[in-house]
């Protein structure tokens, strides 16, 4: 079976850095562990495979997978297949149409600059809580590298939270310490593992770009990412933490958090918060992607 797919580099106007993404389009004929091998045969941090959705007043049905396992919601494959879908319909004006995820319905907002490049914006489906115990400290900080005095800032502590997919979001005191932070093998799954595979959130108030407001780094081996260069579920989690402990009035809160940064592949993710009554309303996360490449697959 011969598939079309496009790369895109997502969280970014520049090629060759961002997010870089696999879209597998027209993808109805494969099963899920043909899915699963085409992941891991393009190994890049996600691949999407584009489906007729369920309702046909809908745009397309959504599976996401990593090189190791099948996720029910993730932001740069969202964000990526929606750019996609709007150059394939042409420049113009901004479009809005909704995406079928495993998570549920993804309302999306697109403005299409040409053929090959775009911006997309869309809500969360699940607004974010917390998802368990935090970590320790000590043992967080020894399965990354670091001493126990780099975890913590301002009210930040050791959280879990969730908007479809559970992490464990560590505040780290400064950009320096932010970049020595290293996976450390089996005491990285037994820090931040448990419930599900373990992923570790690193951010700091520090950043490389004095236009954005947090830096931040993701790693997840168990998922066969070593390490994320742009999260967008992390983030849409983030706005949870972010609304509970960043001292947030009611309102809009625009968000710029920078990633990618270590790995020469500079992201920046728009999260956009609503709070109301004290309480988070709502949650956005937005970006740019730009096309790579267009190809085939055999399968």
């Amino acid at each position: 079976m011969r598939l079309r797919f496009v790369t895109l580099d997502v969280f970014t106007r520049q090629r060759l850095s961002g997010n870089p993404l696999a879209v597998v389009v027209d993808a109805d004929g494969l099963d899920q562990p043909q899915m699963q091998a085409v992941a891991r045969e393009f190994n890049l941090p996600e691949t999407v495979f584009v489906l007729q959705p369920a309702n046909p007043d809908h745009r397309a049905r959504l599976r996401i997978f990593t090189p190791a396992a099948e996720l029910p919601f993730a932001g740069h494959p969202t964000v990526g297949a929606a750019v996609l879908m709007g150059c394939m319909i042409g420049a113009g004006n901004t479009r809005e149409f909704v995406l079928e995820e495993p998570i549920g319905l993804i309302r999306c907002q697109i403005t299409p600059h040409g053929r090959t490049e775009g911006h997309a914006r869309f809500g969360i489906p699940r607004l974010p809580a917390e998802a368990g115990p935090a970590p320790d400290g000590e043992a967080a900080a020894a399965a990354l590298n670091l001493a126990a005095a780099d975890i913590g800032f301002g009210d930040f502590r050791l959280q879990r939270w969730s908007a479809g997919v559970a992490l464990s979001f560590v505040p780290v005191r400064s950009l320096d310490a932010i970049r020595r932070a290293r996976p450390n093998g089996a005491r990285f799954e037994a820090a931040f593992g448990g419930v599900s595979p373990a992923m570790a959130y690193l951010f700091c108030a520090e950043t490389c770009e004095a236009a954005n407001h947090y830096h931040a780094r993701m790693f997840a081996p168990a998922l066969g990412i070593p390490e994320d260069p742009a999260t967008g579920a992390a983030a849409a989690a983030f706005a949870g933490m972010l609304s509970a402990s960043g001292g947030l009035a009611d309102g809009r809160h625009d968000i710029r958090i920078e990633q990618g940064y270590e790995m020469g592949r500079p992201s920046l993710i728009e999260l956009g918060l609503e709070r109301s009554g004290g309480v988070l309303a709502a949650v956005t996360i937005g970006g740019h992607a730009v096309i790579v490449s267009d190809g085939t697959i055999e399968v």
